[in-house]
């Protein structure tokens, strides 16, 4: 187990963002579902990725690293090579690759880590049994033991559980021999990680028709063509960088696609709308030191975003609410509860109700000891707010940034950021 000692100080430099976890997921199951070869470049290799490369290696995909890079030489058609499917701790991975597993028609089992074993697959469960597709789990939890072939036909889903769930659908339904369709059958929500799937499945020359978010038509008998491409830089990492900028720190983020579909973009936006400016260049995107003010915040697009955006809140001049941000219980951790948890130990003033936090703002924190929860945008969080500290803060579980970042705590430091880390049992 891993904790840092971080001191109060802000951070200046430039960092180059690492790849969209988001878009290295879509493209690694892309590419293991094409014809021929695909050249993954700037894959953002942490374990939530390592965990969608080794379950697209259990249907006779090739996938070879090369520092950042993937050579993938895809399945085309998915065989079963490993009836154990280990996500470990990725909802992505879990949730993207059971429909692929359900092409096969052979038994297969998945397991995972963590919170992973309880989080909800209910919506998958319905599928199976409209389809007769077998299925064995203890109370709905992991493992998952799944015996069946996906069949052509009408999928209903819910679309404020988790955009997920129809993105898994949209990866295995093109590859039936019929036509499927999707239907949403309540307000969608998380709206742009529904786009980057579609733009994804476009690259590797699978196509899908969105009708207002509500129905997706589906043709079949379509093919994956592999190709070559580069992921872009990840807007839910940058975010924490941009909170660091309006917090006082000058910290220049570069390696993002300022055009890019991903819906964590809307951090810049939001920063606006507090007060503060943002800086952009054709390479480079900074948040400037500004004293924010607080404002409504609708979390249902950009969940991801809430931990950072309570920090920001929690700096800000008067008071800021996220609301409609009810999923976040069902993450890595509960994050509403961690959130408001932590961030009230280093002295914030903030509420957890049942989907939402409001917090009053201060003009600083007091620092001291917190719990990552084992939550990496926990972590990646309360080291943004050390920033604007009066006293050290200590956040246990550390290491757990791997999921996503393996490289925030380098760099942190290399930011100028003051650490200590302690190794403990």
């Amino acid at each position: 187990m891993k904790e840092v000692k971080i001191y109060p100080g802000s951070l200046a430099g430039e960092v180059f963002i690492p790849a969209s976890k988001s878009i290295s997921h879509r493209a690694v199951i892309c590419a293991g579902l094409s014809e021929g070869i695909s050249n993954i470049n700037n894959a953002g290799i942490s374990q939530d990725i390592e965990a969608t490369i080794e379950a697209m290696r259990s249907f006779g995909t090739t996938i070879e690293k090369a520092d950042a890079s993937l050579r993938i030489k895809g399945s085309a058609v998915p065989k079963l090579k490993n009836s154990g499917i280990n996500c470990h701790e990725s909802g992505s991975t879990l949730r993207f690759i059971i429909p692929i597993a359900a092409l096969t028609g052979e038994p297969v089992t998945f397991y995972g880590e963590g919170r992973l074993v309880e989080r909800p697959l209910l919506q998958y469960y319905n599928i199976f049994e409209k389809q007769g597709i077998k299925y064995e789990t203890e109370a709905g939890k992991l493992p998952l033991h799944i015996n069946g072939r996906l069949v052509p036909g009408e999928f209903q889903l819910e679309g404020n559980i988790s955009s997920q769930f129809i993105s898994g659908l949209m990866f295995a339904l093109p590859l039936l021999e019929g036509d499927s369709l999707i239907t949403v059958t309540t307000e969608p929500e998380s709206k742009p990680y529904i786009d980057l799937t579609l733009k994804v499945l476009k690259d590797f020359s699978i196509h899908i028709e969105n009708r207002d978010y509500r129905t997706f038509v589906i043709k079949g008998r379509q093919k994956y063509r592999g190709t070559d491409y580069t992921v872009p830089g990840d807007f839910s990492q940058a975010a924490f960088w941009l909170a660091a900028g309006a917090l006082g720190s000058e910290v220049v983020c570069k390696g993002l696609d300022i055009n890019s579909m991903q819906g964590d973009r809307v951090m810049m936006d939001i920063i606006g709308e507090m007060g503060g400016g943002i800086f952009i260049k054709t390479d480079a995107v900074r948040a400037l030191p500004t004293d924010t003010r607080g404002t409504v915040i609708d979390a249902s697009q950009c969940p991801d975003l809430v931990p950072i955006l309570a920090v920001l809140g929690a700096l800000s001049e008067g008071r800021t609410e996220i609301v409609n941000a009810g999923r976040l219980r069902l993450k890595e951790s509960d994050r509403l509860k961690a959130v408001s948890s932590e961030l009230g130990k280093l002295g914030a003033c903030i509420m957890e109700l049942q989907d939402s936090l409001v917090i009053d703002g201060r003009k600083s924190l007091r620092g001291g000891r917190v719990e990552s929860w084992n939550d990496h945008r926990v972590a990646m969080a309360l080291a943004i707010a050390a920033t604007r500290c009066e006293e050290p803060v200590i956040i246990s579980d550390a290491s757990c940034v791997k999921k996503s970042y393996p490289e925030f705590w380098v760099h942190y430091k290399a930011l100028g950021g003051k650490i200590d880390e302690r190794y403990m049992g």
